[in-house]
């Protein structure tokens, strides 16, 4: 039990500081749609096929200023959003007309903040990291419950330290840990799972991750250039005759040369904020190649599709959004805390008294 509480102190002194950053930056994200004040994004959400189909028209036309994806209004977002390469993007109505763009993404919070939380700036080698790190978070909570049930008849629960003392801190980060514990396995589960899909197979059985890997993998077709007069606004219908319950998400142009037109749309029951209802388009023709529909995908692959929507809190509306906020602000209190008592707290030694010289 020493050992366990030596390898829950040093782990959580040298990752607590990251951790508290992932989950303060996590409780913000949660309410972005909230907080991305501007023109338009109270909108309602429009889902006409014509209104859509004329919107995708309108911005693919000119090849020049072509987006390489659309990512359409949802219901708490009235905007629809443009990727462009490097970083550059913009917002426009719900009918295509500008609202506001940029060309890094360094000028918009919402934008760099998500980079930091799931890649600290540094692409796959960053969201390695943080990985790590939820990992290191998954081995606190096992570790302190553990820890917790020798001192269990002592729990007393405190939002805050009586005092700014290293017992009243480590006193304190021990009882609101034992509570939000559930809250944060919840959240380091699904994230950690999501950076590293092998990991799948420990909550979804042996064999999840190849068949998570099969079911999502796009379809192959012949290579071929993107043409510059396809029918964009006949794509839009094309998928909606396919699917018509189906909520036209996004619109993504090929991701490298001889690539297909992805058109991703949320099914009735998805959870998933994009659906995995997809259709494919030749980059060539626009001719439908192939599609997908996610009611037919295997139960495991549909549970895998449920681990983001509940990390991100994109599921259960605003009761469950306040629910990921409590887990991030309580992961980023454990965390600072930790660090503050771990290496600025510590207990000072009492001089021993000089024993009285005999005469």
């Amino acid at each position: 039990m020493k050992l366990l509480d030596t390898l829950h102190r040093w782990t959580g002194g040298l990752v607590g500081l990251l951790l508290a950053i992932m989950g303060l930056t996590g409780a913000i994200l949660v309410h972005r749609d909230a907080w991305v004040a501007l023109p338009h994004a109270g909108d309602a959400q429009v889902q006409g096929t014509q209104v859509l189909a004329a919107t995708a028209a309108r911005l693919m036309a000119d090849p020049a200023r072509r987006p390489q994806s659309i990512t359409f209004a949802n219901a708490d977002f009235g905007l629809d959003r443009l990727a462009y390469k490097g970083g550059a993007g913009a917002y426009v109505t719900q009918a295509g007309d500008p609202v506001i763009d940029w060309s890094s993404q360094w000028a918009r919070p919402e934008l760099w903040l998500s980079d930091f939380h799931q890649h600290l700036f540094a692409g796959e080698e960053g969201e390695t990291v943080i990985g790590i790190a939820g990992l290191c978070g998954l081995f606190f909570v096992i570790s302190g419950t553990i820890l917790w049930w020798r001192t269990r008849r002592t729990f007393e629960f405190r939002l805050w330290p009586a005092r700014m003392t290293r017992p009243s801190i480590v006193r304190q980060h021990r009882d609101l840990g034992i509570v939000i514990a559930p809250l944060l396995a919840l959240s380091l589960v699904t994230g950690t799972v999501l950076v590293f899909r092998p990991l799948a197979a420990v909550i979804l059985g042996p064999g999840a991750p190849g068949e998570i890997d099969r079911a999502l993998k796009p379809p192959t077709a012949p290579a071929a250039a993107l043409a510059d007069d396809l029918d964009w606004a006949a794509m839009i219908r094309a998928a909606r005759g396919r699917f018509p319950a189906a909520e036209v998400r996004s619109l993504a142009l090929p991701r490298a040369d001889g690539g297909l037109i992805t058109l991703r749309m949320r099914g009735p029951g998805e959870w998933l904020p994009n659906g995995r209802t997809t259709v494919w388009f030749a980059a060539d023709t626009g001719r439908i190649v192939a599609a997908r529909d996610a009611a037919d995908l295997s139960g495991r692959v549909t549970a895998y599709n449920a681990l983001y929507p509940l990390h991100a809190g994109k599921v259960g509306g605003l009761p469950f959004r306040l629910v990921m906020t409590l887990s991030g602000l309580g992961l980023a209190m454990l965390g600072t805390f930790t660090l503050w008592s771990f290496w600025f707290r510590r207990p000072r030694r009492r001089a021993s008294p000089k024993p009285l010289s005999s005469r």
